[in-house]
């Protein structure tokens, strides 16, 4: 694990930029590990989905990090796992959540700066003593654990609109010097923002690929470090799913499944 941790941290150094697909159950982890990717993200959001769960906190705990073994289990590549606000409040409790991550088998988390159902984000120094306890149970624990290190002021639309940009800055940059490895900024598309904050923030940065976002090589030309794809391909899924059913419902043919699927060959193969 510790080898699969230093991969993964080799990958924020740009160029090239990292692509990273974000897996909700095995299968789709291991489709993007035969594609070529050269690490796996996991979507708190698909995770909760493939549970029963909506996304926001609602997994409980256990079945969140059992997912993520399962994941980790089926590919050979780096796995992060995105934990939402790890499933705790205190520095201490969410650090031993963190290494029920890499007893997992991840070698990578996400931390978001909000926990469900509050109004504002987490103050920046509890944020900070949080990414510390982790890197130091995690150091311990002989895993020098990669920490993405989100914060949500653009996400949220927390404060006006002229500000956020700065306090993203600002949380960034502390989030880097407490020992997270790059900052998660979800919520931007536009160019002369992201440029500012790669620019602000002055370490490895992650992106949220969504309609709007500019492509791959744009990104990598601004000195983005990561960019991820979140939900997008589970919801992609779903929406093919939901096409299937309603075409079974209505017209009576297959066409939405037969046309494009992998053979069952092909998936057996996949999995094997």
């Amino acid at each position: 694990m510790p080898d699969l941790a230093e991969r993964l941290r080799a990958l924020h150094r740009t160029p090239p930029i990292l692509v990273l697909p974000n897996a909700w159950d095995a299968a789709s982890a291991r489709l993007f590990e035969a594609e070529g990717f050269p690490a796996v993200a996991t979507t708190s959001a698909g995770v909760a989905a493939s549970l029963g769960y909506p996304d926001g906190g609602a997994v409980p705990a256990r079945e969140m990090f059992e997912a993520v073994a399962r994941i980790a289990r089926a590919v050979s590549v780096p796995v992060t796992a995105d934990i939402e606000h790890a499933y705790a409040t205190s520095p201490d409790a969410v650090a031993d959540n963190v290494l029920r991550v890499i007893a997992a088998g991840a070698v990578g988390i996400n931390l978001e700066d909000i926990v469900p159902g509050a109004a504002d984000l987490e103050p920046l120094a509890l944020q900070v003593d949080k990414i510390r306890a982790i890197v130091k149970a995690a150091t311990k624990a002989g895993v020098r654990l990669v920490i993405n290190a989100r914060t949500d002021v653009f996400l949220r639309a927390m404060g006006p609109a002229d500000s956020r940009a700065a306090v993203a800055i600002e949380r960034g940059k502390a989030f880097l010097a407490a020992g997270a490895d790059c900052v998660f900024v979800p919520g931007v598309r536009d160019s002369e923002t992201i440029g500012a904050l790669v620019r602000g923030i002055g370490g490895p940065m992650n992106v949220l690929a969504v309609e709007g976002t500019p492509p791959i090589a744009a990104l990598e030309a601004l000195g983005v470090a990561r960019v991820s794809v979140g939900s997008g391909p589970m919801r992609a899924a779903l929406a093919l799913v939901r096409d299937v059913a309603r075409e079974l419902k209505t017209t009576g043919t297959y066409s939405s499944f037969t046309t494009k699927a992998m053979t069952f060959n092909d998936v057996n193969e996949l999995m094997a």
